[in-house]
């Protein structure tokens, strides 16, 4: 027997043992005894419009070009678990369909509990033929349109928008369109409850009858896992102790564009930018971190009620793992591409192709925004008009900077662990802030330059995108590294 044949022998026993191991015990008859459930390899779907980051360990940091001796830490290297991203930064349109299901939601909770005022509940107004105010009531939660006992039950503590139970015990009723012509409401009763979501007479402009965008308000609840796990073995605290909800306005800051530049006319982009059809496929700004994290649970909850509503027997539905901001070493893992020391998400050093293009969108040069040949934007620009790093990411230099996760401490680097490091939400109500601007000279657009901004504080300048995890060891197809 040769050599050869010997070695394959041998590395295929290797690799049927390794697999062996990693199957563990199978299910089956138990016999009066405990069995394990077994374990297949798990494949995610992917959501639309996010590109899978695998697992991976990088040299964190600048080394040679920190010229402004920023990062004071040593470099170091740091592992991080694989991820979903936004191939693009969140666009406007993407934004729009969240501060639409805010209004819509909003205005039905108006016009279901004006019906519950009049008499009209789940069992009265007609059944699927009402019309009116009956049309928008309450509905059951039952397949046959009958009212169940937790109907009943939430109905009996239910005490509206602000009462012990949450509107979304009970049940809206969104198979019913919502008709905004004012001329083609369907009773004076809509009328009336409608009416409250726009801005008084008082404060029109021209007798313009426009959405009071004050009142879109999104409420949502998350856990401080971090807090609650310190916490573990304290007697005296419970879960309610960990629990925060959260109420944001979810209508983005126009006037950013005004605010953010002295002495400058930027009052169309004021105007326009936000829901112009135009600026569709460019990126959100004007959006603060508190409404980036309420955009991640809309789009966490969106896609839940969607697979709820698909499943085909009550119980049989499993939940999506949720939608996030990144980390800010995720977010950096992520714009590497998969390169090493690299200044850019294309690698470098160099911001043009060879053909003198610009590889970004950023400010060129002192008090040149567009330079004629090469950029050709003098604010945001439509998403995938540059070239996608090696992981399929878009813009993760220039165009907007980027919200994360993690609370900005100078010193981050230094204090937090190698195994995807991050400082909680808690910890500062400074937000690290990555990747660099339209604003911004090409300097801060190096995928290891950090930044921040106050949790509160939008900018014409900021954006963000969303990422979700994955499970080790699912089965993903990733993007081929350049």
């Amino acid at each position: 027997m040769n050599r050869a044949l010997v070695a394959v022998i041998i590395l295929s026993f290797l690799l049927s043992s390794c697999n062996m191991l990693r199957k563990g015990r199978t299910g089956g008859k138990d016999d009066g005894q405990i069995v394990g459930k077994k374990s297949t390899t798990w494949t995610p779907q992917r959501p639309k419009g996010m590109v899978p980051i695998p697992s991976g360990s990088f040299i964190l940091g600048q080394t040679d070009y920190d010229f402004t001796f920023d990062n004071s830490a040593p470099v170091r290297t740091v592992s991080v678990s694989g991820f979903y991203m936004d191939d693009t930064e969140t666009t406007n349109s993407e934004y729009q369909v969240f501060v639409d299901y805010v209004r819509d939601s909003i205005a039905r909770t108006l016009l279901a509990e004006k019906a519950a005022e009049l008499g009209f509940d789940p069992l009265s107004g007609g059944g699927a033929d009402a019309t009116g105010i009956a049309a928008f009531r309450y509905i059951s939660g039952s397949e046959d349109g009958e009212k169940t006992p937790w109907d009943e039950y939430v109905e009996s503590r239910s005490t509206g928008r602000d009462g012990d139970y949450s509107i979304d015990q009970r049940k809206l009723n969104w198979d019913v369109e919502l008709v905004w012509n004012k001329y083609e409401y369907p009773d004076v009763d809509y009328a009336e409850a409608i009416d409250a979501l726009y801005y008084p007479p008082e404060e029109r402009f021209n007798n313009e009858r426009l959405i009071d965008v004050r009142k879109l308000n999104f409420k949502y609840v998350w856990v401080d896992q971090e807090a609650a796990a310190r916490q573990s073995d304290n007697p005296d605290t419970f879960r309610i102790d960990f629990r925060y909800e959260e109420e944001v306005n979810v209508y983005p800051d126009t006037t950013v564009w005004v605010n953010d530049f002295n002495y400058a006319h930027n009052d169309p982009m004021h105007e326009n930018y936000f829901w112009h059809d135009a600026y569709s496929n460019y990126p959100v700004v004007g959006v603060n971190w508190n409404q980036a994290m309420a955009y991640c649970a809309f789009r966490t909850k969106k896609h839940n009620d969607y697979l709820a509503s698909k499943r085909k027997r009550r119980g049989e539905v499993q939940k999506v793992i949720d939608y996030r901001l990144p980390t800010e070493i995720e977010w950096e893992y992520a714009a590497r591409g998969g390169l090493q020391n690299a200044p850019y998400p294309w690698g470098g050093p160099y911001l043009t192709d060879d053909r003198g293009c610009y590889l970004a969108n950023f400010k060129p040069k002192r008090g040149d925004y567009i330079e004629e040949e090469g950029k050709g934007y003098m604010y945001t620009a439509p998403v995938k008009t540059f070239h996608a790093n090696g992981y399929g990411l878009y813009d993760m230099a220039g165009n907007v900077a980027e919200w994360t996760s993690t609370a900005y401490d100078k010193a981050f680097y230094q204090m937090t662990s190698t195994l995807n490091p991050t400082i909680s939400r808690d910890r500062s109500e400074n937000k690290a802030v990555r990747g660099g601007s339209w604003k911004d000279i090409g300097y801060l657009l190096m995928v290891s330059a950090r930044d921040w901004e106050h949790q509160e504080q939008a900018r014409s300048y900021i954006g963000f995108r969303t990422v979700q995890s994955f499970p080790e060891g699912s089965k993903i197809r990733f993007r081929s590294r350049r």
